[in-house]
């Protein structure tokens, strides 16, 4: 059996955000979209949803820390914790241990049974979309290519060819388990498993629909427009509801969660609302100060103020010119943040080598002459 918590690499005193945050991380790391036809990857990934399903509910979770599993309530430990016995069938059978032993029953709702043919809701799809770092800023609308399983339409998700239906399992009746009862020193004991005739579903198909093999459903691509609101964030989900995997049995589809990853910008770098990136001057504009226009991350200019005496590496701020706010309704966003670097030209006029000069000597610095020296004259001789 894995453990849930070595699956999202996290210690067993994690915080609900720690495990969100390594949640995260594994999905943009493992998410089968970067690693198209890995078996290996989609395994883990699937592992990897399985283990934030429990651990992220604080009910599952402490049924998880207490039991090795979550009950079938929650779909059961998904690696099969305590050799895949589960606490409802555990329960039940001590419940028919004392009924048939003492009269009355044991545990309450933990004899009841689910039914294999009551509606379910459809799984969820978790994707990864990438976005640039200018559409999280603007937001967009696009359109997403989702794989995904939906009910066979020429079967109408029964798997039954047209013309038959499903038939009850006659081992089972439809309850989708067989109970075998053993005579022991304290009575009856009964046992419960998976019918090996139905394999659980409570019902068999005689013939099958051809489109779906008896499956019930197939899977499509599907394309969903996606609206991507201005100001998200990279590791951020957005859930688009009843767009995952159709429902069973007249259940509610699924949903679907896209996570978004932020492509890195070459000019600008993202701190939370504001914006960072490189302002060049020249050395005259550093030391008398100037007015200039710099680039926004929407393509306009912006006033900025080059102060007298700026030094290099120096930050300028931009009010007002940085990233919106998620679902900002006051449209204020952050601020544009200039890192300034001071161009020190490499190729020099006569009369600009004379103009510096002159401000060395008047300024007492000693300077050289401006033409190259010893060691780069003889590089210069083996280029």
């Amino acid at each position: 059996m894995e453990d849930l918590y070595e699956i999202l690499e996290v210690p067993r005193d994690a915080t609900q955000a720690d495990i969100k945050k390594a949640y995260r991380k594994l999905v943009h790391q493992y998410h089968p979209d970067s690693h198209p036809g890995d078996k290996t990857v989609e395994e883990k990934f699937k592992k990897i949803n399985a283990a934030y399903a429990v651990l992220n509910d604080p009910d599952k979770r402490a049924r998880y820390d207490q039991f090795g599993m979550t009950g079938s309530n929650s779909g059961g430990n998904p690696f099969g914790g305590m050799g895949g016995v589960n606490l409802n069938d555990l329960f039940g059978d001590l419940g028919d241990m004392f009924s048939q032993a003492f009269g009355g029953g044991f545990a309450g709702g933990y004899q009841q049974r689910s039914n294999p043919n009551a509606a379910r809701q459809g799984d969820d799809i978790e994707m990864l979309v990438n976005i640039s770092l200018l559409d999280a800023y603007k937001g967009l609308t696009r359109d997403v290519d989702v794989m995904k399983y939906e009910n066979c339409q020429h079967c109408n998700g029964t798997g039954a060819k047209p013309g038959t239906k499903p038939e009850t399992c006659p081992r089972c009746k439809g309850q989708g388990q067989v109970r075998q009862t053993q005579q022991s020193l304290f009575g009856q004991f009964v046992s419960i498993t998976t019918c090996p005739e139905c394999k659980g579903r409570g019902k068999i198909i005689r013939d099958k629909c051809d489109e779906c093999g008896g499956r019930g459903h197939i899977r499509k691509k599907h394309t969903i427009e996606v609206k991507i609101p201005a100001g998200i964030e990279r590791g951020m989900r957005l859930r688009i509801p009843g767009a995952g995997e159709d429902g069973h049995n007249g259940g509610e589809p699924g949903d679907l969660y896209l996570v978004v990853d932020v492509a890195p910008d070459k000019d600008f770098e993202r701190e939370g609302q504001d914006l960072h990136t490189r302002l060049f001057i020249t050395y005259p504009q550093a030391v008398l100060g100037s007015e200039l226009e710099i680039k926004t991350l929407d393509g306009e200019k912006a006033k900025i103020s080059v102060p007298a005496g700026t030094s290099h590496g120096q930050v300028l701020k931009v009010k007002g010119k940085g990233m919106p706010k998620l679902n900002n309704r006051l449209n204020s966003n952050g601020d544009l943040y200039a890192h300034v670097f001071i161009d020190v030209p490499t190729k020099l006029t006569d009369k600009q080598k004379d103009l510096i000069k002159q401000l060395a000597e008047e300024m007492k610095a000693p300077v050289g002459d401006g033409e190259p020296g010893f060691f780069d004259r003889v590089k210069n001789l083996f280029k």
